[in-house]
């Protein structure tokens, strides 16, 4: 049990060592032994978890898509609506990239031109943002005419957007990106964009008797 409790901890230590590597450096100019080094790990120890630079990045990629597969899980009873959740986890996702370097690292593997098989994540999240937005078309809570398949498209792309733009400022994405992002994009998308004000601004008061006006199909 004792040997077992080590042997977990040590492959703890050598993800998180490998997340904050990988998300400062990339995934070409990061190496095992410097990953060995932040862990405090020996090689041999690296190499029996690890066999390849591509091990461990695939097993960072998998703990960032549980942590968001666990937000998602968290907050889906509380979701008034397939969109309401949308917004909701695609804010508290670009918060986790601030502050769960695994999360961060998770997206930067993703999308990282240096390797051939790093789709995994990225893909995920990609599949879940269009799965969630067919379940809003299903429930009649897209606008005419919206293609959930472009939309996701668009989603994904800010996601990654905002994450590069936190990695290069070092320092939280500020909240109102996300929310001007939301402001613009939900009146072209939902059948009655004014019930998510409260969503994309917290603390203000949806109006019942508005409807959006004026939407080109997205």
């Amino acid at each position: 049990m004792v040997k077992q409790l080590r042997a977990a901890r040590t492959r703890q230590a050598l993800v998180l060592a490998a997340a904050e590597i990988f998300a400062a450096d990339g995934y070409a100019l990061s190496s095992l032994p410097t990953i060995s080094r932040r862990a405090g790990v020996s090689a041999g120890a690296l190499h029996f978890h690890f066999p390849s630079k591509e091990a461990l990045a695939t097993e960072v990629e998998s703990a960032a898509r549980r942590a968001v597969e666990q937000l998602v899980a968290d907050r889906r009873p509380s979701a008034a609506s397939a969109l309401h959740l949308l917004v909701t986890v695609t804010r508290e996702v670009l918060a986790a990239v601030a502050a769960d370097v695994v999360v961060r690292a998770g997206f930067r593997l993703s999308v990282d031109p240096s390797r051939k098989n790093g789709t995994g994540f990225g893909c995920w999240w990609r599949a879940w943002v269009c799965e969630e937005l067919l379940r809003a078309q299903h429930a009649g809570e897209l606008a005419d005419g919206v293609s959930p398949d472009r939309v996701a498209a668009v989603i994904v792309a800010a996601t990654l957007g905002f994450e590069v733009l936190g990695a290069a400022e070092r320092d939280r994405i500020p909240p109102r990106h996300v929310e001007q992002f939301w402001s613009l994009v939900l009146p072209q998308l939902a059948a009655h964009g004014d019930q998510f004000a409260s969503v994309t601004h917290p603390g203000s008061r949806p109006r019942a008797d508005s409807t959006p006006t004026g939407r080109s199909p997205v």
